[in-house]
């Protein structure tokens, strides 16, 4: 898509009481809907989202291949033997840690049947909110990697442990939830989000760095509902249009003292890294690296898919991809932060979906979670060889500083508003149909 552009001023902060989020799948039956709100009526009626889905993304591959390579799970190896991937499992037990691993991971997938959006009356984000639920995701996997930690699995019995519960609360369809889809939309309208539009990953990151600026005001250090600071990794000299993003050490270092309000030097941080890479198709120079990105231990993976149907993609086995889908339908549940009892079981899936590398679309965001200043400087190591062994195509690079000076209060953020010559990577539902890229900017 040719981004439209538009001079948006600081956001004002609102309050929590919003719902929950949308979700987009549609390419090919959405110039057929009149109005979004029609469309997601008739969508939500047909039944027929699994079918629109694999127009869309084509035919769904389940299951694991019978490779015995080393599947990367959001930072974790799991090794299958030869006796496993034929259909054995008595070898040993690498494909069923593997399974509980993936089932262990939060699905948000799209809801029917929540309050209003706004001043609107679109109560459900099928067919258009794909993109905002697969970030749901990757920042719901941050949260259990910050309070449960990595190795965390979901319990066969219950009652559950508080923090998964007061995480998939937060996430919840409701006004109340601080990330829900409501909230989102909110804090996403400098960026031109809207319900029953479709938005690019670099709108979505921007619009989750503005959900957690304008909640920080709003509450004390010790009840944010992030508990870390986002920084959202851009260009370098020529800003969001600079090429290849730049992580830069001081940068990071201002989004943890804002953060902290100045009571910390550093604190745990969340990277979201916007990335075009390529016009079609991903350019196959940055498949390699794309894949060894699942291999660093703050590894969050990606938000992507295909054009006009976003996933979250958690994990790689050889030149496949590995993900969650938030396109089945599910009706709307909002879970108390106490409900140690909840029925979660929609909140997780067992079914292993994969499309090739080379297939997912070019537009994408990638994220990162660093719990403190050492797991940050391993990250950048890692991110400082992937670079150097990038063959002349980095995903994107580490530095100090920047090479001239730069606005530091728009680094962070602090004003709200949108650069004036900024793409939003934001389309109509209708419009995502025949325009397979939303964004044009950083484009590697």
């Amino acid at each position: 898509m040719k981004g439209f552009r538009e001079k948006a001023g600081a956001s004002k902060c609102f309050s929590k009481s919003t719902p929950d989020t949308p979700n987009r799948s549609l390419a090919s039956v959405g110039s057929e809907l009149g109005s979004s709100e029609t469309a997601v009526k008739r969508l939500v009626t047909a039944g027929s989202m699994r079918r629109i889905h694999e127009r869309v993304l084509g035919p769904s591959r389940t299951g694991i291949s019978s490779s015995t390579s080393d599947i990367w799970l959001l930072g974790v190896c799991h090794k299958i033997a030869q006796d496993e991937a034929l259909g054995d499992a008595a070898g040993n037990n690498g494909l069923a840690e593997f399974n509980q691993d993936f089932s262990s991971r939060i699905l948000i997938s799209y809801r029917k049947g929540f309050d209003p959006i706004g001043d609107s009356k679109i109560t459900s984000d099928v067919g258009w909110g794909c993109m905002l639920r697969s970030s749901q995701m990757l920042v719901a996997q941050a949260l259990l990697f910050h309070r449960l930690g990595r190795p965390w699995r979901k319990p066969l019995q219950k009652p559950f442990d508080r923090e998964y519960v007061e995480i998939l609360h937060l996430f919840g369809d409701s006004e109340t939830s601080p990330f829900s889809i409501h909230n989102l939309l909110q804090a996403g309208k400098a960026y031109g989000l809207a319900a029953g539009s479709w938005v690019g990953p670099y709108a979505m990151c921007r619009s989750w760095e503005a959900l957690a600026r304008c909640q920080r005001a709003e509450t004390g250090l010790g009840c944010q509902s992030l508990p870390m600071a986002i920084y959202v990794v851009s260009g370098d000299e020529d800003g969001e249009r600079g090429g290849a993003p730049v992580v830069c050490i001081d940068d990071a270092s201002r989004h943890c003292s804002v953060f902290s309000k100045g009571q910390a030097d550093w604190t745990p941080i969340l990277l979201l890294v916007p990335l075009v890479l390529g016009l079609e198709k991903v350019n196959p120079r940055y498949i390699p690296t794309l894949r060894l990105t699942f291999t660093f231990p703050q590894s969050l993976g990606i938000v992507g898919g295909k054009p006009g149907a976003s996933t979250y993609i958690v994990g790689v086995q050889e030149e496949s991809a590995i993900y969650l889908d938030p396109h089945d339908v599910q009706p709307v549940i909002n879970i108390g932060k106490d409900d140690l009892e909840a029925d979660t079981s929609t909140y997780h899936s067992d079914v292993i979906r994969h499309i090739h590398l080379d297939s997912i679309d070019p537009s994408l965001a990638i994220g990162f979670y660093c719990r403190d200043k050492d797991d940050f400087d391993d990250f950048c190591a890692r991110a400082s060889k992937l670079a150097e062994e990038s063959n002349g195509a980095p995903l994107f690079t580490v530095t100090q500083t920047h090479k001239k000076p730069v606005n530091h209060s728009d680094v962070l953020g602090e004003t709200g508003g949108v650069p004036e010559d900024d793409s939003l990577g934001v389309m109509s539902m209708n419009d995502a149909v025949g325009n397979a890229h939303e964004d044009d900017w950083q484009l590697l």
